[in-house]
């Protein structure tokens, strides 16, 4: 019985663990697409700052 339920605890785990690589991959995905801003404004003088986040590699089709 114990180990019936840390089988399914783990495939559980398992399963999460797939989603989230998925959410990750998709996320990265979008940003290697597409150039991405950031805006601050400095906390000294108030000044916006802004950064651009580009990709010069290209992404691959699934397999």
């Amino acid at each position: 019985m114990d180990i019936e339920q840390l089988i399914k605890r783990l495939d559980l785990i398992d399963e999460r663990l797939d989603n989230v690589d998925s959410i990750v991959t998709t996320l990265v995905e979008r940003v290697m697409e597409k150039p991405l801003v950031m805006e601050f404004s400095c906390p000294k003088c108030g000044q916006p700052i802004e950064i651009n986040i580009t990709s010069s590699i290209k992404m691959r089709g699934k397999s």
